[in-house]
């Protein structure tokens, strides 16, 4: 991984890590999953405060890069809950408003794009197939646990290339 000297980047994920998504479960457990609810549901997210704390403290070394698998039409409402929320700034990566692979292939993808140009610190992410994919290629990850975790949440990372 490539080294300049830039401060390492600390990587971290929104839903479920940093912003708490239980209140808008419900929309992904109806059939069909009701995709634009959900997504505009999440300014309405509190924030989690393991995930607050530890994106803190990381900015005080490294420069914070937000990566999450929300679509880029989701764009103006994910920067406007980071700011009301104090967390600091930082580029936000997100997903193709058409993209529906897996999280963790999209994730993997501009994890290794990073890299090659600075030192990725760490990866925080609740997802786990993320989380494996991100170890086995060489990056360390925090796995954030803090939040309830979700099956249909789980699913839509991964088949439904969702969040």
């Amino acid at each position: 991984m490539t080294r300049t000297d830039k401060p390492p980047v600390a990587v971290f994920d929104l839903d479920n890590t940093l912003a708490d998504t239980a209140h808008r479960q419900r929309f992904l457990e109806r059939r069909p999953r009701d995709w634009d609810a959900f997504f505009a549901a999440a300014p309405h997210d509190a924030p989690l405060a393991e995930g607050v704390a530890l994106v803190r403290e990381s900015a005080e070394e490294c420069e914070i890069v937000y990566l999450t698998g929300r679509p880029e039409r989701c764009r103006r409402d994910t920067l406007d809950w980071l700011s009301a929320h104090g967390l600091p700034d930082g580029p936000v990566h997100m997903r193709g408003d058409a993209d529906r692979r897996p999280a963790r292939r999209t994730k993997l993808e501009i994890l290794r794009r990073l890299a090659r140009t600075r030192e990725i610190r760490v990866l925080v992410d609740d997802d786990e197939l993320v989380c494996d994919d991100a170890e086995r290629a060489g990056f360390t990850v925090v796995r954030a646990r803090w939040a309830a975790r979700s099956a249909e949440l789980r699913a839509a990372q991964e088949r439904e290339g969702r969040t």
